[in-house]
């Protein structure tokens, strides 16, 4: 692989720089049937209790959610305005979601490591009532942030 350009490594330094502890992105969206069909399309997750009515209403659920990864892809969205490169990524699924639930999800840059260059941001998400259905975390280094600061 070769070495990257010095107008590249700059702006990885002035992403490095320009995001702090303790700042918090946002991020809020309601989920459609057109979302989970689009994502059991993508990733071939054809779990029953995502696409099937009959079972999921004999489950415990009483109907069917949406994939898990589907809810924990809004830190995507977010990191991915921050040009992030993920080296990690945690998730907790706490509750379920459903098609027409609107969640809101909130990343917090939690630790900043100079050494390394990278950050641990705390990830949160919970839905139009405000119970969280989300908890997690990634870890990574931003290139070229596009958020309001």
């Amino acid at each position: 692989m070769t070495d990257a350009t010095s107008q590249f490594k700059q702006q990885l330094r002035e992403a490095f720089e320009s995001l702090q502890v303790g700042q918090m992105f946002t991020y809020r969206r309601t989920f459609t049937e057109g979302d989970v069909s689009l994502f059991i399309g993508v990733t071939g997750d054809l779990n029953p209790y995502h696409q099937d009515e009959i079972f999921a209403g004999e489950s415990w659920f009483k109907r069917r959610n949406i994939p898990g990864l589907l809810t924990a892809s809004m830190a995507t969205h977010i990191g991915g305005m921050m040009g992030f490169l993920a080296t990690e990524m945690t998730f907790q699924y706490l509750k379920p979601v459903y098609v027409g639930d609107t969640i809101t999800c909130v990343v917090t840059i939690m630790e900043k490591d100079e050494e390394n260059r990278q950050f641990f941001c705390a990830v949160n998400c919970a839905n139009q009532d405000g119970v969280e259905v989300l908890k997690g975390g990634f870890r990574g280094f931003p290139s070229n942030v596009r958020l309001a600061k």
